[in-house]
């Protein structure tokens, strides 16, 4: 979004400033914030620290991250010439407005008048404490007058006006769904990817996933899977990434119906970092990259700092608390604990990916589960009263909220559950979280058995309602599987949360998983 183009008639003070502004956000990267907590020459010397491990493998045989440097070479010529720029100029840190002002000889902006109905105040935002549209300074008194987002990831001097904000998401929207595209506001650890450091990372784990997935590349095909460029060593992080199974084709066919966001409760220089091993070209994600310091409520997300409409913005999480104002555009799904660390995080008792020597399967995993979940809901929206020219739509009353609600409701639908033995004595059944979610999922729920009932969940057989079940044919599922199914958003079979069924259930996964070996021994699996 250009801030240029999408602002009222400006002044010929604003037509200035928002070229140079435009120019200064499509130049500098947001880890100028000071969430990431680093100068620019340390982050800069990051990024270089990895290129410089060399490409392919490190001293001890590990795959790094091979990064592009010219693009940040390119910036620092961009940033210096500036810096000489305003030396010549003589210009100081009290002397922001004649920044704006001197930059029109250099841009060769086109300087326009404005209406004096598009005069300030009110000011729609400041940049550097001045306004955006008139190039006045900041008031202390407008301080108090108007509320505000800072937008850090954009510029860490950035911030707009809640009218302002409000505009943009109107005047956005009006662009977006004619070109039938929503907003998608993604979570990063546990979500896309899953990353532990350095000094988390077990030796014997350690061991497997080099020899694993660093030694070599598996055969595309192969019963063990493919594991090409899924694991990185990013030595500036001392860290691990794993990217989840399927993320690739998960954010290609997710950017034909949504404009995506990442938003992470990490710090900025991480944050970056991911976004660019998910999307190194740069074309899912833009600036769009918000971070824990980015964040206006602490511990906790929000979409106040999102220029999107709510009523168009699906998010996707493996976490709901962090979401106490948006519950009603989240669409919560199951964490990926691929390290052993990940678990110990959550105080899980089952083995990771890794100690199992597993991962997830890519068109059966969670990713690919939650892509037809989206497909669904952008179906859906856009289908919704069977509009005959969707571009001359006029989309009023129309709210993804409540698209996903009716989703989540097709999920169980014209199921009857009943529960045995699940719920503590004396508790209100209605409130427990299983009897939640499976009325969320479209499912009737009962405390009393009759010819209806389609399924009884319970831990054993050796319950009167588990003992009916197999008497009447009834489907007997361990709790595992509305769980699953609430993760999923889809159905799961049942007789794969059978009581009696065999399961692996030390895994700390609900989908299905492949065996992930070592080369040596995938090279013998495959020849025996």
């Amino acid at each position: 979004m250009s801030l240029a183009a999408e602002s009222p008639s400006p002044s010929s003070s604003n037509d200035d400033f928002a070229a140079f502004l435009d120019l200064e956000l499509a130049s500098t990267p947001s880890d100028t914030s000071p969430a990431n907590g680093d100068s620019e020459e340390e982050n800069e010397s990051e990024y270089i620290e990895d290129r410089n491990e060399g490409e392919g493998f490190s001293n001890d045989g590990a795959q790094v991250v091979e990064e592009d440097v010219s693009a940040y070479e390119e910036l620092d010529a961009e940033r210096s010439k500036r810096r000489r720029l305003c030396e010549e100029k003589g210009i100081e840190h009290g002397e922001r407005k004649e920044v704006q002002i001197s930059m029109k000889q250099d841009l060769e902006v086109n300087i326009q008048t404005s209406s004096s109905s598009q005069e300030c105040p009110p000011h729609p935002g400041f940049m550097w404490g001045v306004c955006i549209r008139c190039g006045n300074m900041k008031q202390n008194s407008e301080s108090n007058d108007q509320t505000g987002v800072a937008l850090k990831y954009i510029h860490k001097d950035f911030e707009l006006t809640d009218t302002e904000i409000e505009r943009l998401r109107e005047s956005d929207l009006k662009k977006l769904l004619p070109r039938q595209k929503l907003y998608l506001v993604l979570d990063l650890d546990h979500t896309l990817l899953n990353s532990a450091r350095f000094v988390d990372v077990l030796p014997e784990e350690e061991a497997y996933i080099t020899s694993t997935y660093l030694t070599g590349v598996l055969n595309p095909g192969s019963e063990v899977g493919d594991t090409s460029r899924s694991l990185y060593r990013l030595t500036s992080l001392q860290m691990w990434t794993k990217l989840r199974p399927f993320v690739h084709k998960f954010l290609e066919e997710a950017n034909e119906m949504y404009e995506m966001y990442v938003y992470t409760m990490g710090e900025r220089g991480y944050a970056l970092k991911m976004a660019k091993l998910l999307d190194p070209k740069g074309k899912y994600f833009g600036t769009r990259v918000i971070s824990q310091g980015d964040s206006t409520h602490r511990h906790q997300k929000n979409l106040d700092v999102v220029l999107g409409a709510e009523s168009a913005v699906v998010i996707l999480d493996d976490t709901e608390n962090v979401w106490p104002r948006h519950r009603s555009n989240l669409m919560v799904m199951e964490r990926y604990h691929f390290f052993s660390s990940s678990c110990r995080q959550f105080n899980l008792q089952g083995q990771s990916l890794t100690q199992a020597m597993r991962d997830e399967t890519e068109m059966e995993g969670t990713l690919a589960s939650m892509l037809r979940a989206l497909r669904s809901v952008h179906q859906i929206f856009f289908d919704e009263n069977n509009d005959k020219d969707i571009a001359r739509s006029d989309f009023n009353g129309r709210d993804v909220r409540q698209v996903i609600k009716a989703v989540r409701l097709k999920v169980l639908e014209g199921c009857k559950i009943v529960f045995s033995r699940i719920f503590p004595m004396d508790y209100p059944a209605e409130k427990h979280h299983l009897w939640r979610t499976a009325e969320e999922l479209g499912a009737t729920c009962s405390t009393a058995l009759d010819e209806s009932v389609t399924h009884v969940v319970a831990l054993d057989l050796g319950t009167d309602k588990s003992r009916w079940a197999v008497q009447h044919k009834r489907y007997l599922v361990h709790p595992h599987w509305l769980e699953a199914t609430g993760y999923l958003w889809q159905r799961q079979v049942e007789e794969k949360f059978s009581i009696t069924a065999k399961k692996n259930s030390s895994i700390s996964t609900f989908v299905e998983s492949i065996p992930v070996l070592p080369w040596e021994d995938a090279e013998k699996e495959e020849d025996s």
